[in-house]
């Protein structure tokens, strides 16, 4: 894994492996993408000072009229999504395909900020909406550049 080593809570339930998502505040399947969410989500919170209080795992949304899920979302004081992160198992490639199902959760959330991750592998896409252009970036940024200088 290609992320900080992550103190994870798990247990056995049902005689399957169950970690602690301290986002949603429950013990949930340990599935390999799981592994990956739980880790880059403690990356976020413990080395980069995302807020867990404005992160949430597994939004609801809805797509031409079907419901999605988006892996991670960070809203801003404001209530409005700056962030989607999109996890796969750290066997799947970050393909174009991976980042078109993360480009059609944001023709919803109108996002700046998209990250893809397969624990291996982080691509971070930055938008500037106003001037439709947009640029990958070569690290996850800090809670600071996504909500302060992003603009700069």
């Amino acid at each position: 894994m290609n992320l900080p080593p992550a103190q994870l809570r798990l247990t056995e339930k049902n005689g399957k492996t169950a970690v602690f998502d301290i986002l949603r505040k429950r013990y949930v399947a340990l599935t390999p993408e799981e592994w990956v969410r739980q880790h880059f989500v403690h990356y976020l919170t413990d080395h980069l000072h995302y807020p867990a209080t404005l992160l949430g795992n597994e939004v609801p949304i809805t797509l031409n009229g079907l419901s999605k899920r988006c892996d991670t979302v960070l809203l801003g004081t404001d209530g409005l999504p700056h962030i989607i992160i999109e996890y796969k198992r750290p066997s799947v490639a970050l393909t174009q395909k991976v980042f078109d199902q993360i480009w059609r959760y944001n023709l919803v959330l109108r996002v700046k900020w998209l990250i893809v991750s397969n624990g291996l592998k982080h691509v971070v896409c930055r938008f500037d909406i106003e001037k439709g252009t947009y640029d990958f970036l070569p690290q996850v940024p800090l809670y600071e550049e996504v909500m302060f200088g992003s603009e700069h």
